[in-house]
């Protein structure tokens, strides 16, 4: 049996990203991640692993992303 999802009118969709709830889960969520990547850094920095500078420098832009997410969304 293949079924077609049933569409949802406009009214009734919801966006998610007007609900203070949802906006305060995601930053939240993302800034935690920014702080255990920080700490992931901090700790590279300390050993001295062959591969470090390649993982602190994508940790670093992946910090970037994320703070560019919460700019571009208000939070």
């Amino acid at each position: 049996m293949n079924r077609s999802p049933v569409p949802i009118p406009e009214l009734r969709r919801v966006k998610l990203d007007h609900h203070d709830s949802v906006r305060s889960h995601v930053q939240q969520q993302v800034c935690d991640e920014v702080e255990r990547l920080e700490r992931r850094i901090e700790t590279l920095r300390l050993v001295k692993a062959p591969h470090a500078a390649i993982m602190i420098s994508t940790y670093e832009r992946m910090i970037s992303r994320k703070k560019g997410f919460l700019q571009n969304w208000d939070l």
